[in-house]
């Protein structure tokens, strides 16, 4: 009851400033959890299963594309989720329920004709990984678990009769993935040796690895999957010997690259349009300001754009397909409309709706992506976009600096929950991909380099003093959001740059990058090397670690903070966070402090998004709301 008091309040708030004309949309509906998800259709294209819910637990249905009535649900968990599965053939799907406070691993099949359940593996404590799901060899598929070692995933087959699990690949302790071809053998896997990655071939599970190429920590070698039936020809994403991410194919058996088969000058190429299920390359995606596709075969294009044309305006991307192609599950959105899962028959051309990506948003009045560049103080060009709140005068606006994640990844056009969200509320949303973003190519990523605390951060606060300059943003009310690397980044604004804002929201948040690599999760610590190269080496560099750590700089805060951590976040210690709080409070500075003891690093009960959301709304009401 007080959280809904709390919400009515804030809201009757905003209302009386009067900030913008559009109807306030409530939290619930922004960040309420759907329905159903997980939509993946079956290798013969005549069922999709997908994971709903049933008296507060997730479970698996089905849907027979033939017979509508037929459609049925095959789980029953009523006191744990499921957590994930996967098509094993036409009739048996497995599933794995959602790991206990103790960790327990627990997996299990089911038939979709008989709905018949059983357990595949005994429950051990450990983590699992799909690896190859369709079966194979002697009924079987193949699966990563960790339970040996928690450092690293062991190579299992899992068997769907009685048979136990058997050993098919021990982890040396550097093996981070591996491609499966379409006989069930495991020839191809990365490893990660300190800073380098290795890929690895054999020609069949009988014969050891080899390794066929390395790179260091700035260069990329992303094999994708086998050509068509071939056991020795991949296709690849590569930046080997160039600065962008190229589709290139790959002579496995001689070691070789055959060729670029497609690279964009400006953007480096994205997964996608690969499809396992056939070993077919149909596409590739590429992003500028907005994502683009090539295709390979242009009778494949015309059936897509066939497709586009019947979600007119609407982008999409293709989840899975069955083992023909011609029956597919797409995700459709806009930057103003959340879309929906939809099921497409290229032969019929026949689309079907399966469920709407978020139904209370999907006619509401929202705010476009607007694609902007500016550049940086030492030339370096940045891209981002920018979300108007609606009916806004486009002047002298409140605007929230919302840096992501990472700062592996970037900003992209589409729906972006939170950024409607603020830009409901009255706030220019103001999104970039500062250096050391990925998508830009070896240069600019690695331009982010040990630019923690440095120049990542100045891409920041240039972005917002061209927003200023230009009459766009109120320097007098500007805050700074964000979450894990963009929470590090509000925190370091909060010490280094109290003038530029009114105040600062860090959602796990790096506050301490000792602690952050001294907890790094067992399974990550292949990574560990790399990630020295990165940020930094914490025992060599550790005057750099204190000068760019916030829990060292406290002192230096002039502005008020909200802090938010999960209990059970392992990138970001609750004790340093609990001690950066203290002494804000020591030395008189606002700060609130929202601690949710059983989280991990992104909140997933419902009532504890939204509780975070209405503090923030609150929040940032209270200091940038005239």
């Amino acid at each position: 009851m007080k959280f809904w008091i709390g919400l009515f309040f804030s809201t009757l708030i905003l209302l009386g400033c009067q900030q913008h004309k559009a109807d306030l949309i409530p939290i619930n509906q922004f960040f309420s959890t759907p329905e159903k998800s997980s939509f993946k259709i079956s290798p013969n294209g005549r069922f999709i299963a997908y994971i709903g819910l049933d008296n507060h637990c997730k479970n698996i249905y089905l849907l027979d594309l033939l017979h509508q009535d037929s459609s049925k649900q095959l789980t029953y968990q009523n006191d744990i989720n499921v957590k994930s599965f996967a098509w094993n053939n036409d009739s048996k799907i497995s599933f794995l329920t959602e790991q206990s406070s103790q960790d327990s691993l627990r997996l299990y099949a089911v038939d979709i004709n008989t709905e018949r359940i059983w357990p595949l593996i005994k429950p051990v404590r450990g983590k699992f990984r799909w690896v190859h799901s369709v079966l194979t060899e002697g009924n079987s598929f193949v699966a990563g678990i960790n339970d040996r070692d928690s450092s690293f995933f062991d190579l299992y087959r899992i068997y769907l009769d009685d048979r136990p699990r058997e050993l098919i690949l021990q982890n040396p302790g550097n093996m981070s993935s591996w491609i499966v071809s379409n006989d069930g053998q495991v020839r191809l896997a990365v490893a990660n040796d300190s800073v380098q990655q290795s890929v690895l071939y054999r020609t069949s599970d009988k014969d050891p690895f080899k390794e066929i190429i390395r790179c260091d920590v700035e260069s990329s070698f992303t094999p994708l999957g086998f050509k068509d039936s071939s056991r020795t020809i991949i296709y690849a994403l590569s930046n080997v010997d160039r600065d962008k991410l190229a589709l290139v194919s790959y002579d496995l058996a001689n070691n070789k690259e055959l060729g670029e088969i497609f690279s964009h000058k400006e953007v480096d190429v994205s997964p996608g349009g690969y499809f396992s299920e056939q070993n077919k390359l149909l596409f590739v995606n590429y992003t500028t300001s907005r994502q683009n596709r090539f295709f390979f075969d242009k009778s494949i294009k015309k059936k897509y754009d066939q497709l586009s044309k019947q979600i007119d305006g609407f982008e999409f991307q293709v989840l899975n397909t069955d083992i023909t192609g011609e029956r597919v599950i797409i995700k459709t959105y806009t930057d103003i409309n959340p879309g929906g899962i939809y099921f497409y028959d290229f032969s019929t051309q026949k689309l079907t709706k399966l469920a709407d990506n978020n139904s209370d948003l999907k006619d509401k009045e929202l705010s476009p992506n607007e694609y902007i560049t500016y550049t940086a103080r030492d030339g370096v060009q940045i891209s981002g976009y920018l979300t108007y709140p609606v009916h806004s005068n486009r002047k002298d606006l409140p605007m929230i600096v919302l840096p992501h994640d990472g700062p592996n990844g970037r900003e992209i056009w589409g729906f972006d929950h939170e950024a409607q969200f603020l830009a409901n509320r009255g706030y220019l949303v103001f999104q970039m991909n500062y250096r050391g973003s990925t998508g830009y190519g070896k240069k600019f990523w690695t331009a982010g380099f040990k630019e923690w605390g440095g120049k990542i951060q100045d891409d920041i606060t240039d972005g917002v003093k061209w927003l200023i300059k230009e009459g766009i943003a109120d320097r007098d009310r500007i805050a700074i959001v964000g979450k894990g690397f963009g929470g590090y980044s509000a925190l370091h604004a909060a010490c280094f740059n109290s003038d530029l804002y009114k105040c600062a929201v860090s959602y796990s948040g790096y506050t301490n990058l000792f602690t952050y690599f001294r907890d790094i999760p067992p399974y990550f610590k292949s990574y560990v090397q790399k990630m020295y190269q990165i940020v930094g080496n914490p025992i060599r560099e550790a005057e750099l670690f204190k000068n760019i750590s916030p829990v060292f700089h406290s002192d230096k805060v002039r502005i008020p903070v909200l802090l938010v951590q999960g209990g059970k976040d392992r990138f970001s210690s609750v004790t340093d966070a609990n001690q950066f709080v203290q002494k804000l409070k020591n030395n008189h500075i606002p700060v609130q402090y929202i601690l949710k003891e059983d989280e991990d690093r992104t909140f997933k009960k419902d009532e504890n998004v939204f509780g975070y959301y209405n503090e923030l709304e609150r929040f940032l009401a209270k200091y940038l709301v005239d």
